[in-house]
């Protein structure tokens, strides 16, 4: 049964950065597509990162480009997403996803239904 933890969030001063962690198991994910969102509350879910086809390709919000950081441990199924310079609009659970469907090479993986497993969340706070 697949499982995706995430872990590393916690409250950071506007300016400071974090690392979000997301362990999987259950499944290697090493060739297919995982994606981080994120839910701000009364706002719906929202694209933040993925790695696309093949697993490999990168996409960004344009919103995130330069600030945020996807990346990947292969050897321990762990994803990570590491976010500089936060401002107190990054404020939000962040989620971890993965699917095991490859749509091929320029399918972007922004969309929430593009993915079929999903962690529970850890929740940033930035204070400003």
């Amino acid at each position: 049964q697949v499982q995706l933890v995430e872990s590393g969030g916690g409250l950071v001063q506007a300016g400071g950065s974090l690392r979000l962690s997301c362990a999987a198991s259950g499944g290697t994910f090493s060739n297919y597509p995982m994606g981080w969102f994120r839910q701000a509350p009364g706002k719906e879910r929202e694209f933040v990162a993925a790695f696309t086809w093949n697993g490999r390709g990168t996409e960004y919000a344009d919103s995130l480009k330069g600030r945020f950081t996807i990346s990947r441990d292969l050897a321990k199924n762990r994803m990570y997403l590491q976010m500089n310079s936060l401002k107190p609009e990054d404020t939000a659970v962040y989620y971890c996803a993965a699917t095991l469907r490859n749509y091929g090479l320029g399918y972007r993986y922004r969309s929430r239904s593009d993915y079929d497993y999903w962690g529970q969340g850890t929740q940033v706070t930035v204070s400003s």
